[in-house]
């Protein structure tokens, strides 16, 4: 009966200080901090019996790191993904035209000088004539850029025998003036007169003594060129 007695009291007052605590949790704050203070003995305790899971979790992180890494480097590698994944009310930003390159400005191009029309040039020609070219570029140098009409009258009275067949040679190229250029003889004039260096002739002489000269007797090539006076 006494052990009972014992038990009774001691579990009294168990509920005595049980019920005082309460009320002081009631009136003021002190029961929080002791639960903060339990619950972080509690933590601690934990972290200390359970290191493995710190290292899993690490690794799992990394791993879901990885992952959206992977994920993202993949959304930007497909584009057509990406244009897909977008929302369809959203319209792409429409792309501006390229610059075209600035065109230099034309510059006026200057009217170019009218040019005179030229004028014919009729053409007529002796050749082989038995007169020696230095007898005939005599005559040639008088008659040079005179009118027709003057070298005519010119050459009818000169003495040297080269003067007929330079006379005869201005009377074919009128001809071919105006049988082929339809122009007028008296509206010409000499525009170039040349002669040049035909074939030699050679012929011997018996001289004394047995002896034999040779004799060049020169050829010529006469050409002549009419056109229209100013």
């Amino acid at each position: 009966m006494a052990e009972r007695k014992k038990a009774t009291g001691s579990s009294s007052e168990t509920e005595a200080k049980r019920e005082a605590e309460s009320k002081s949790t009631g009136k003021g704050g002190g029961s929080r901090e002791a639960k903060k203070a339990e619950a972080k003995g509690g933590a601690k305790a934990r972290k200390k019996a359970s290191p493995k899971p710190k290292a899993e979790s690490k690794g799992g992180a990394k791993g879901e790191s990885k992952s959206g890494g992977a994920k993202a480097a993949s959304k930007t590698a497909d584009p057509k993904a990406a244009e897909k994944s977008k929302a369809p009310g959203r319209k792409a930003p429409a792309k501006k035209p390229a610059a075209k390159p600035k065109q230099k400005p034309k510059q006026k191009q200057e009217p170019k000088p009218k040019q005179a029309p030229e004028r014919p040039v009729v053409n007529a020609s002796a050749r082989f004539v038995r007169v020696a070219p230095r007898k005939a570029r005599l005559l040639a140098d008088q008659v040079r850029g005179l009118p027709l009409e003057d070298a005519k009258t010119l050459l009818r009275f000169s003495p040297r025998s080269a003067a007929r067949d330079i006379s005869k040679l201005l009377d074919s190229a009128a001809a071919n003036a105006e049988n082929n250029h339809d122009l007028v003889a008296d509206e010409l004039r000499i525009a170039d007169l040349r002669v040049d260096e035909g074939p030699v002739l050679r012929r011997y002489r018996p001289r004394a003594l047995g002896r034999a000269t040779r004799i060049n007797k020169r050829t010529s090539h006469i050409k002549v060129a009419l056109t229209p006076e100013e």
